[in-house]
């Protein structure tokens, strides 16, 4: 920290990492990595840690977050409380006992987070208010991009398409659960059930039948009240990042990737997208040239429909008759750099220290408020 505020000069870059649910970890992982990566000659980071309860803190720029010895990453917080107080854009100090202390204006928000109150338009919309600037989609994209129910409503009324899938609401699972019970039933067999609004696979299951159905959603349900059930879809998991131009131009899709999951796991789980050797990723996919190009096009197109900015993931199944099923849109992927979306670009030809540089840049040159 020392180091970074002698040139008052830089960009001010606050890198908003942890969080209160259960993607905690996740982000911490992908906040390393951007503090690794970021560019301390162009750019002054001023960590920020948000521990499991909510507090805001300023967090050590300088420690691992990664996973050791099986253990997961936590923020810790003992350090000074901060706040983003008004319209100032400016971080507040709340030092036990003494006066708050300003810190000063930052220029840009990365912020690294993942799940709700994070990347589903709660902090944008902070950020807004505040006047600040920020890496990632605004508010809209953010809360239609976390929610899978209304993502698919929204890609399907783009034209693109999306597997046959059932919300099970709280209410109606409380008060009509055998209605709901038969609806999914007409799904086939088997069905993934998973939390609407989490991501990184946690709360997912995968249901063979009625009698491991009602179990997998009351394990989704301890994530989300809401929970989505989808048909299953034979297919091979071909990925495709997008980023947002720095001029004029429209988005750019990366080369798609295949997601190879190692061992006897029958689905890409937690486990297998954060722990070492759980899964490989070829990039460029060994799909056709023109199932490839098509793939990128419906990538940029899911993009634009949810009204995403700076970068996204978009996740397909490509079945064996060929046909391209679009899955979900993630508007802040898993970004360490082992992650899939920085491999996708690193296999484009964009390194991960450069897509890190390239969302401050765009998130500097976007006006704050109405776009």
């Amino acid at each position: 920290m020392n180091e970074d505020r002698e040139s008052p000069s830089r960009v001010r870059v606050a890198v908003v990492f942890g969080g209160r649910n259960s993607e905690h970890a996740v982000s911490l992982m992908g906040a390393g990595s951007v503090l690794e990566a970021v560019d301390r000659t162009k750019y002054e980071v001023i960590p920020i840690g948000i521990a499991q309860d909510g507090r805001w803190v300023l967090a050590s720029g300088d420690q691992s977050y990664a996973i050791e010895s099986g253990r997961l990453p936590v923020v810790d917080d003992s350090g000074v409380a901060l706040a983003l107080p008004g319209d100032s854009g400016a971080l507040v100090a709340l030092e036990s006992g003494d006066i708050p202390r300003a810190l000063g204006r930052v220029d840009v928000v990365f912020p690294m987070l993942h799940g709700p109150f994070g990347e589903d338009g709660t902090i944008q919309g902070l950020l807004e208010m505040a006047g600040v600037r920020y890496v990632g989609s605004g508010v809209l994209a953010s809360a239609v991009g976390m929610d899978k129910a209304y993502m698919k409503l929204v890609l399907r009324a783009a034209g693109l398409p999306v597997g046959p899938f059932v919300v099970v609401r709280d209410r109606d699972w409380r008060l009509d659960r055998d209605r709901v019970l038969k609806e999914i039933e007409e799904l086939g067999w088997p069905v993934f059930v998973k939390p609407s609004r989490a991501g990184s696979s946690q709360g997912i299951s995968k249901a063979h039948d009625p009698e491991s159905l009602e179990a997998a959603i009351e394990v989704a349900r301890e994530h989300d009240p809401k929970v989505l059930v989808e048909a299953a879809i034979v297919g091979r998991e071909i990925e495709c990042a997008v980023l947002e131009s720095l001029g004029d131009a429209a988005p750019e899709a990366s080369v798609p990737g295949e997601v190879l999951v190692r061992g006897e796991r029958e689905f890409f789980d937690f486990e297998a997208k954060y722990y070492p050797d759980q899964m490989a990723l070829q990039a460029p996919a060994d799909i056709p040239a023109e199932v490839a190009e098509t793939l990128r096009s419906m990538a940029v197109r899911a993009f634009e429909a949810l009204g995403c900015e700076g970068l996204s993931r978009v996740d397909f199944f490509y079945t064996p008759s060929g046909e391209l099923i679009v899955n979900e849109i993630n508007t802040m992927p898993g970004f360490t750099s082992l992650s899939v979306a920085p491999q996708l670009w690193a296999a484009t030809g964009l390194p991960y220290a450069g897509l890190v540089d390239h969302l401050i840049q765009l998130a500097l040159r976007r006006r704050a408020g109405l776009r």
